[in-house]
This record gives structure tokens, sequence and C-alpha cells, in this order.
């Protein structure tokens, strides 16, 4: 039997987790008889460096009702087919994790066991050659997917990159036009009940806000789940130790390219993340291995424009909360944890907690089986991240730092060795519950990083070598020829 349906969802912080969370709910959780209400401060400032994203943003935008032409033009939003990366295999060498999927499967075969076996034959060439969002990416060119799977476009994946603020900003006007109220104010104080649930929050000027549950989108304090809840962070910098950045916007640069650049460094890495009015750059490093000066002078010395504000810093420890939801408290973003933004994931962990958060909604009762399910859920997700991040540290070659000799041999997470050692035996990958990262991602970085198979699927013998290379060719040429139709991105 259910118990009484939950009447107000009060949400504790704004910034992207807030207003992404107050749309959502104002979307669909408002049915004439749920109020929400967002608390935030001006005088309390967002984060907000994340400008870069990950295909499924564009499916929580649809099911919002956002037409994609009004979102970009509002946040200065350019397409994203991938991340480049540069020098983190030897220092010298760069690859594109693109999106979508290498070339197509055969007799229900990974297209990326047939590369492994026909890699060396004439006319075969590297495997990005078969990602369609990566060849697109090269020419700096891009159109939208193609529903007609005889297309080369049917491969193609695109994310966005915009700015962070002005997409709260968006969000903000469309969940306050759906119902949602935000209210300006300082929390001064929590108070609970007798099941040590969240009751009311105190602001600023003697006011109370009462509600049922909590979203806590308070950032890196986490002051409902952390602090009022008690729920301890599980640190993981020992696999990921890179714990301050530098973010410096510049002016936009042509050609305005379609993909998020992430160049190695001594210490760290820095990112490039192009838009329509400027242009996204940070430098993500480990302060046991640089000072924040050193950080700084090579940031400012790897920007290929002038800097149009000062820099903004930000400290950090990778990691999460042990758990996500606790009592009547679910934590959003920060407040729930941080991985590093290498892989642009940051706002895929919100919108996954939104949309789990929606199918686990409880009633008044809060019962144990429905936190239970939500923290398996996202701890699951964040350890699958996490070791994907991982992986680009802990599979290079570089020797000439002492960061890098840290990573290259520091212990791995059991389930990412396990990953590691199935490719490197026969390039075999496999994907787990609602693992994020599907095997092509997984085969760019592993290969991109220089981790190449001993072998491969022995099944793949089974099929006709030389039918299978000429198809394999003519493959290339499809995406090469389509490449060169499609609009530059300007």
């Amino acid at each position: 039997m259910s118990g009484e349906p939950i009447g107000r969802v009060v949400i504790v912080g704004g910034g992207t987790a807030g207003w992404m969370a107050a749309a959502a709910a104002a979307r669909f959780l408002d049915d004439g008889r749920r109020t929400v209400t967002l608390i935030e401060s001006d005088a309390i400032g967002t984060v907000g460096v994340g400008e870069a994203t990950i295909p499924p943003i564009r499916g929580f935008n649809a099911r919002l009702g956002i037409d994609e032409a009004d979102f970009l033009r509002a946040t200065g939003g350019t397409p994203k087919l991938g991340i480049e990366f540069v020098g983190w295999r030897d220092g010298t060498d760069r690859y594109i994790h693109p999106f979508g999927t290498h070339g197509r499967d055969i007799e229900g075969l990974n297209f990326h066991q047939l590369w492994l076996k026909l890699r060396d034959a004439p006319g075969i060439g590297g495997i990005e050659a078969y990602s369609m969002s990566a060849v697109a990416a090269r020419a700096h060119r891009f159109a939208p997917p193609s529903p007609d799977p005889r297309s080369p476009l049917s491969g193609l994946e695109y994310a966005y990159h915009f700015d962070a603020g002005l997409y709260a900003g968006f969000l903000r006007a469309r969940a306050e036009a759906q119902g949602a109220r935000r209210m300006e104010g300082r929390i001064v104080g929590v108070e609970q009940d007798a099941r040590g649930h969240v009751a009311a929050v105190r602001l600023e000027g003697d006011r109370r806000v009462e509600g049922d549950l909590f979203i806590d989108c308070s950032g890196f304090r986490s002051l409902l789940l952390g602090e009022t809840m008690g729920v301890a962070f599980e640190d993981w910098s020992h696999w990921l130790p890179c714990d301050r950045a530098i973010a410096v916007p510049t002016a936009r640069t042509a050609p305005l390219l379609p993909y998020t650049r992430a160049t190695a460094h001594g210490a760290g890495w820095q990112w490039r993340i192009p838009l329509q009015h400027r242009t996204g750059n940070g430098h993500v490093y480990a302060s046991a291995f640089t000072s924040d000066e050193d950080a700084e002078r090579t940031l400012r010395a790897h920007l290929d424009a002038a800097p149009t504000a000062e820099p903004r810093r930000l400290s950090f420890r990778a990691g999460r909360r042990m758990r996500m939801w606790a009592g009547n408290v679910v934590a959003l973003g920060l407040a729930g944890g941080f991985l590093e933004p290498l892989e642009s994931t940051s706002i895929h962990l919100i919108q996954t907690g939104i949309s789990k958060l929606f199918g686990l909604f409880p009633d008044m009762r809060f019962t144990d089986v429905e936190r239970d399910e939500y923290n398996r859920l996202m701890g699951d997700q964040y350890a699958s991240i996490r070791d994907f991040i991982i992986l680009h540290y802990a599979a290079t070659t570089r020797d000439d730092t002492p960061f890098w000799r840290h990573v290259r041999t520091m212990a791995l997470p059991d389930t990412l060795n396990r990953k590691i050692a199935l490719f490197r035996e026969k390039g075999r990958i496999f994907r787990y519950d609602d693992e994020l990262f599907a095997v092509p991602s997984w085969v760019a970085v592993l290969l991109g990083q220089g981790v190449v198979p001993d072998g491969y699927d022995p099944v793949v013998d089974a099929l006709d070598a030389d039918r299978v290379a000429e198809a394999m060719r003519q493959m290339r040429a499809s995406y090469t020829a389509m490449a060169a139709q499609m609009p530059r991105v300007e």
C-alpha cells in the first residue's frame, strides 16, 4: 500500500545542478498539488566550469521539451563530436575519443575485432577512420545523425559545448514559468525531525522553509547530505591525484572546432572548449607535483588567444559520498561527489541522478528499498566513470615527470584491472549494468593510449578476410566522402 504522496520538494542551491533539478521537477512532478521551491543566494558563487557534455544531454533537453536551436542560441552552444587527447600516451601523440560507433558490426562481431585482425592490410588504416564523428571532427564539419542505417551518418553522435551559467539561467526561466519558486537567501540552519529527516531549513531574516523531499545542490559543502545527514565522503584521490584547477576564458578563435581538446602537461592537463562567444580554458593539476604559480604559468603559455578575464581557482577532491540518498535528502552534482572533467561527465551525473530519482520517486514513507536501489545505481555509475577516467592516466607510457611516473605505476581498482586484462588478451570489452561508456569509447581510449591486444576474437576467422577487408575499405571511403559533404562549423 502506498503512503501519503510527497507534496513539497525543496532544492537547496542553484547553479547547473539546482536548476536542472528544478526544471525537471517543474516539468514532471508538478501535478497541481506539489510545490517546487529552490533556495539560493546570490552571495554564494557557483563553480560553473563544466561547459562540455556527452550525448545523453540531448535526451534530457528533449524530455524537457527544449528546442535545440533555442537552447544553442541562449547558451552560446556549439556541437561536440568527441574529445581530442594530446600528449597522453607518450607526450607527442594525439587521438580522438569520438561519440558514436566505429564502423558496422558484422555477423554479431564488434567492428573493432575485425579491425584488429585486418589493421595491417592495405588500405585499412587506423580505427579513427571508421568513426563518422572522428572523421567529421578532423575536417571541422558537422551534420546531425541520420535515421537511415545505410548512411554513414547513422553512426554519428554528438553533444554540446555551452556556457554552464547561461544554461542555468535558461533552465531557471523555464522552471519558473512552469511553477517552480525561487527564494533568495543564505541558509543559516537545518532542522531535523524525530526520524532524523530534514524537516526545514532556516534562512537569514528569520525565515523558515519546510519540505518533504530535499534535494541537496549546495556544491562541495554538501550542506544537507554531508553536514546534516553525516554521510561520509569516499576519497578517490589515490587514483585521481589532480586536486586543483585554474579556469580562464579567452576570445573565440577560428576555426570553431567541433570537439573538446584535453592536452596533457607535466602535472595534469588543460582543457579547451570552443563556444560561440568565447573559448573556455583551464588547467587541472595535482598540487603535490606542481605549485599553483607554475600551473598558472603553464596554462597561460598554452592559450591560443588573450585572456578576457582573470583566472578562477578551484580546489577539490576526487570521490563521492558513500550514499547519494539518506533519509529524505538526495544529493546532486558536487554535493554528492566530484570526478575531474576529463570526459565531460559532471553534467551527466546530475542528469542521471535526476532520472533515477524520478524512476524511484518515493512517497512519505521513504522506504529503504527505493533508497538502497538508488544508492546502488548511482554508486555503480560513479565507479564505472571513475575507472574510465583513471584509464587515461594508467595506460600512459610517459616517464618525463614525477606526476606521470606516479600515475603509470599506481595500483588500480580491480574492476579496471579486469577490463584492461581482457582487452590486452583478445580485445574483449564487456559492459556491465547501465555503465555509461559503451564499447566504442573503451576501444578508442585503450587503442589511443597504446594498449593493443595480443590477439583478437577467434570467431573472426570464420569470416572471409578478403571480403571483410574490401567492405572495410569501402566503409572508410564512405566516411571520408560524407565528411567532405558536411557543412563546416562556423
